[in-house]
């Protein structure tokens, strides 16, 4: 099944099941993570889905994940990115955080201040669905609710500043999200993600070169800290960041960024890239 969340009149969300090409069955929580959060969700999914009701068509797609209580992302976990970063490949995750408001919608505009390096990473997400804590890799992968898309856009001028690179990946409203969580009993094999801006292909790399891949991934952030359900953990970029390139490329103010992945579906957000105001001004 692919759940997400939506947009509805007034400002409020709701999670939905797909039903068919831009038709969705509303569910009676008010997110996708509201909803993995409860023990019983497939069963809630199920009596909706027998029940019927008026489906809602072509609506606007909010963040999936809108109040996550944890997103963990991993850098260098792709062979070729590892490489055009100049490093060798890792014994264990190199793992930061970001908070929930950095995520959006996957066709929210993507606001930008005071950033002259911004750059694009087309990354598998997963999404938890019960409770995890030091966990081997069989549990872990059980407790995979199922995959989203995400871009983990970077701020490079701001997370080059320090050893530590939380500051430019944190950015508000600057991580979408979406378009469907696919659950992951529809999951059979890799994934190929893709990413381009303005139509141009810039990245493409498939889940099976991942150095850990989402069930190691889970298994190791949860023996340090407790996984619930609708926490995300974005699994890493390959190959073709802007900043790798040479010379190096980043985004600009009107930019498209897409990022694809077959069967879960994409997301496309437009940049407005806005530059610093003297505090004078």
């Amino acid at each position: 099944m692919k759940l997400a969340t939506l947009r509805m009149v007034g400002g409020s969300t709701t999670a939905a099941l797909a039903t068919g090409a831009d038709s969705y069955l509303a569910l009676p929580c008010t997110d996708v993570g509201a909803l993995l959060a409860q023990p019983q969700w497939r069963t809630i999914v199920e009596k909706a889905a027998t029940a019927g009701g008026h489906g809602i068509t072509d609506p606007e797609l909010a963040p999936l994940l809108p109040r996550a209580g944890k997103v963990i992302c991993c850098g260098l976990n792709y062979g070729d990115h590892i490489q055009e970063m100049g490093r060798e490949l890792p014994e264990y995750p190199t793992l930061f955080a970001k908070y929930a408001d950095t995520l959006i919608g996957p066709a929210d505009t993507i606001h930008v201040h005071d950033s002259a390096k911004v750059d694009w990473e087309a990354e598998l997400a997963v999404v938890v669905g019960s409770v995890l804590y030091r966990a081997d890799e069989d549990q872990a992968l059980a407790a995979i609710a199922g995959y989203t898309i995400a871009n983990d856009v970077s701020m490079r001028d701001w997370q080059n500043r320090t050893l530590q690179w939380f500051q430019g990946k944190a950015f508000d409203g600057t991580t979408p999200v979406g378009p469907v969580l696919v659950t992951a009993d529809e999951v059979d094999g890799d994934f190929e993600v893709r990413g381009y801006v303005n139509g141009e292909l810039v990245q493409h790399g498939n889940t099976s070169t991942l150095v850990f891949g989402p069930a190691k991934l889970l298994s190791y952030i949860s023996q340090f800290t407790i996984l619930r359900p609708g926490d995300l953990v974005l699994t890493g970029t390959p190959g073709g960041v802007g900043m790798g390139m040479r010379p190096p490329r980043f985004l600009n103010d009107g930019d498209l960024l897409t990022t694809e992945i077959d069967g879960i579906g994409r997301l496309e957000n437009q940049f407005r890239i806005h530059a610093s105001v003297p505090a004078n001004a």
